[in-house]
């Protein structure tokens, strides 16, 4: 059914006050830490937890929003419901990040993220189970695997020239800026214009290339794009409602690339296994002697910012850990899989959809519906894997096959070789 003009008005006024919610509610960087919380704990021989602060957030204006917002989405239309569906996380990242710090929080992540233990994909497996069985076909390749790594030669200033070299060439005028500084946990960091590298970080062509596929052409890329839209530029946020898709096409990005290596790879599953422990009780302290332990050519620095991860919103001291990071693998087998059902209808407009903006998969109904009304425009910056098609095609072609076939009865042809 088509909207009538009253009822488009009411849904771009809904949605513009959603998004008004939605950004005074910035999930990562209220619950980042300082980087001096790192030189303290390196400073005292890692002996001694870390003991962030964060900022107070006062949910109630966002949520004064989201109820005036719901009063103007009073239809059902796929349209309608991708709205009641982003009031309704709205609500619950406010009441998230009001009680960041307590016991609280991890029940609030929960209903955001979902956990190591929710159902994914087939609705009986696990992100844990799927990230025990990488970890354990990982781990025997983890040294052999680092030999064959490029070296990290690069500084932040070096790669900061090679990616201001780099983004012109897909992004043009709109380019993000690279930025070289001192107080941020992680090696890298993106945010909705930028780029922000850690000055005393070493990085590999490897790095190079993640940094280019997950943060430039996929997070920065989508916000860009659903930034521009005519009608809902809400689209151009991101927000815990849309992370699980975001992240998957982001590392599936790293993947179809090439440059997802299995340290990387391995490190996405530990960090499953970890929010588990957490949950279980682990503290700070355990969780980073876990990642010390995992890999023996991670520096400390990098198993603090790890274990920094796991925790930085809920419970240092163990039983309430922030869940976001078991998005990544359960995101990346949904799109995936999404994208081999696409190839088969034969029309690369379904792959084009998923860069329309900050989306996730469960609103491709709403967007195939906004779009087929004229309500939505075409994205502006894709990958190069997503807009030249031939790889992926065949790829995903090949790998549907193959998911058919039995490999239960092909191995046993090999078990005696395999046998010692």
């Amino acid at each position: 059914m088509a909207l009538s003009e009253n009822e488009l008005e009411k849904l771009k006024s809904a949605a513009e006050m959603l998004r008004t919610a939605e950004m005074r509610l910035p999930v990562l960087r209220t619950l980042s830490w300082d980087r001096s919380l790192a030189d303290t704990f390196f400073k005292n021989s890692e002996r001694e937890p870390p003991k962030p602060e964060y900022p107070k957030i006062d949910p109630d204006p966002s949520l004064e929003l989201v109820f005036h917002a719901r009063a103007q989405i009073d239809g059902d239309s796929e349209a309608h419901r991708w709205l009641k569906r982003f009031a309704d996380i709205t609500e619950e990242t406010a009441l998230l990040l009001s009680v960041a710090g307590t016991s609280m929080f991890h029940g609030h992540s929960r209903a955001l993220y979902g956990g190591p233990t929710s159902p994914i994909a087939d609705g009986k497996s696990t992100a844990l189970d799927l990230a025990l069985r990488l970890d354990q076909l990982l781990t025997d390749f983890d040294t052999p695997a680092s030999r064959l790594e490029p070296p990290e030669e690069l500084s932040a200033e070096e790669l900061k020239i090679r990616l201001d070299r780099q983004l012109p060439e897909h992004f043009g005028r709109d380019a993000p800026r690279v930025e070289v500084t001192h107080n941020v946990s992680a090696k890298a960091a993106a945010g909705r214009d930028y780029i922000k590298l850690r000055e005393d970080a070493r990085f590999s062509d490897v790095d190079e290339t993640q940094l280019l596929q997950h943060e430039a052409l996929v997070h920065i890329a989508t916000g860009m794009n659903g930034a521009a839209q005519p009608h809902f530029p809400v689209l151009g946020e991101a927000f815990p409602g849309n992370a699980r898709t975001q992240e998957g096409l982001a590392v599936f990005a790293e993947f179809i690339s090439g440059s997802l290596d299995p340290r990387r790879f391995k490190r996405l599953a530990d960090r499953v296994i970890a929010i588990s422990m957490s949950a279980e009780g682990a503290d700070f302290l355990e969780i980073y002697r876990f990642f010390r332990e995992q890999s023996e050519t991670d520096a400390p620095f990098e198993a603090f910012e790890s274990a920094r991860r796991v925790v930085r919103g809920g419970l240092v001291n163990g039983g309430g850990p922030f869940t976001k990071d078991s998005i990544y693998l359960q995101g990346l087998l949904e799109v995936h899989n999404y994208l081999r059902s696409a190839i088969r209808t034969g029309d690369a407009s379904f792959i084009r959809l998923l860069f329309v903006g900050k989306i996730d998969l469960e609103d491709l109904e709403a967007m195939k519906y906004l779009r087929d009304e004229g309500l939505l425009a075409e994205p502006k910056f894709m990958p190069p894997w997503a807009t030249d098609l031939r790889y992926l095609l065949s790829y995903l072609a090949y790998s549907t096959f193959l998911n058919e076939i039995d490999l239960k009865s092909v191995a046993q042809r090999y078990d005696a070789l395999f046998a010692d």
